[in-house]
């Protein structure tokens, strides 16, 4: 089996520093989690927050620390720090190599779509953004790792892209078709969501927009661990 793991992004038209911030970390037992954090805040503060969080995490993932205990570590700190006055919403889905599991974490109300051999689930629970109060717990799914997985995962631009609230059914519909007619890789999926949301808001995004997709392809090519990076640069 292999992991295919790709995050598309944009900024929100006129803007040029997405609120929404995504990092990867290997797992110090094996592995690999993708944190993505959003800084619940107007103004220019809402990258700082959303890396803060972020970066916070990571460090917690990074030392060992289980995710949830990882994500309530840092809603506990950012609440202490700032008392309640900024928050974030926060995603983690990591690889984790020792159980041979995905662990999914969610702090946000935006619900993550399971795509099983073709079959579509919307995952939704109860989720609070962190740092508005002490206490606050992620909501975790573990799953086996198993061919044919995918996992799709994006901010609150993706999700209200067009205007409408609740795009659930909408978006079930959209990647069930895309499987239908293919066999999508992670960036195709994570390319085909965001090109829809962008043409959703008329091509001037209203909202940063952040897509995480992960396949557990059933095909290994080789041994090697590959990560690559594309952004452009305003002349």
């Amino acid at each position: 089996m292999e992991i295919q793991i790709s995050i598309s992004k944009i900024d929100r038209y006129g803007e040029g520093n997405s609120g929404d911030t995504v990092e990867v970390v290997e797992r110090p037992n094996g592995g690999i989690s993708i944190v993505m954090a959003d800084g619940q805040k107007d103004g220019k503060d809402r990258k700082s927050i959303s890396t803060m969080a972020c970066h916070k995490v990571i460090e917690q993932i990074s030392n060992g620390v289980l995710d949830g205990a990882a994500i309530r570590t840092t809603s506990n700190w950012i609440f202490s720090e700032h008392e309640g006055h900024i928050q974030a919403d926060v995603i983690v889905i990591s690889v984790d190599t020792q159980s041979n599991t995905i662990l999914i974490s969610r702090n946000n109300p935006v619900p993550i779509f399971l795509i099983n051999h073709g079959n579509v689930d919307c995952l939704l629970s109860d989720s609070e953004p962190i740092g508005g109060r002490t206490g606050i717990t992620p909501s975790i799914i573990e799953l086996p790792i198993e061919p044919n997985l995918a996992i799709v995962a994006f901010s609150d631009g993706i999700y209200q892209a067009g205007g409408q609230k609740t795009q659930s059914a909408d978006i079930c519909t959209t990647l069930g078709s895309l499987f239908d007619e293919q066999e999508p890789t992670a960036q195709e999926m994570a390319d085909f969501l965001l090109s829809r949301s962008i043409r959703l808001d008329d091509r001037r995004p209203k909202d940063d927009m952040s897509v995480i997709a992960l396949l557990v392809s059933p095909q290994s090519t080789d041994n090697i661990r590959r990560m690559s990076a594309s952004f452009s640069i305003n002349d």
